[in-house]
């Protein structure tokens, strides 16, 4: 069955979110024009807002609407911590599940070579100018525990070795609760190859 070109063109336009393939974006779609057309009006403008208005903080490169973002203007945070993540949903995540009252950089991405990711692409040059600042002591990588991750956690090391700044890595293990029969070998080659001493 054919459907109108309108139909064709937002089901396509659903399918460049992640996980959303053919089925679920016309699921999406017929779901907003039967049920909840007020709904996707609000998504529309929402959306539409958001992509005119929303860029990258000039320090930090998390998303915002002004130059700077709440966080980098926030008083009362640590300015000698500096925590390196990839993507703003990391932020996200470390200020809901941690006490963290540092600052960020958002690289939006981990090396990739073989995608043509590199650290200009990651936006590491202007890491580099914050580091040669003198302010930040810590450098705090909470890159992903994977190939990829390791490879970026490694060059910012390196990098912060260089400003002569702290590096530290977050833990990467078995989960809180986790029992170790049930954890996979990845995960659990990670957690005791990076025990530490207990206090």
């Amino acid at each position: 069955m054919s459907y109108s070109p309108l139909l064709v063109r937002l089901i396509d336009g659903l399918r460049c979110m992640p996980g959303v393939g053919q089925k679920s974006a016309q699921r999406i779609a017929f779901h907003l024009l039967e049920r909840d057309r007020e709904g996707a009006g609000g998504l529309s403008v929402a959306l539409a807002e958001a992509v005119a208005g929303i860029g990258h903080c000039s320090r930090c490169r998390m998303f915002t609407e002004n130059e700077l973002c709440s966080i980098c203007t926030a008083s009362g945070r640590d300015s000698t911590q500096l925590c390196v993540v990839e993507s703003p949903a990391d932020v996200m995540a470390l200020e809901d599940a941690t006490g963290f009252r540092g600052l960020y950089f958002v690289m939006m991405g981990h090396l990739s070579p073989l995608d043509g990711i590199g650290p200009d692409e990651l936006g590491l040059s202007k890491l580099a100018e914050w580091l040669g600042d003198g302010e930040v002591k810590e450098l705090i990588i909470a890159t992903n525990a994977t190939v990829e991750g390791d490879a970026t956690a490694h060059y910012l090391a390196d990098l912060a070795s260089r400003h002569d700044v702290t590096a530290s890595r977050i833990a990467h293990g078995v989960p809180l609760g986790g029992e170790l029969e049930y954890v996979d070998s990845g995960t659990l080659s990670h957690a005791f190859y990076g025990r530490r001493i207990v206090d």
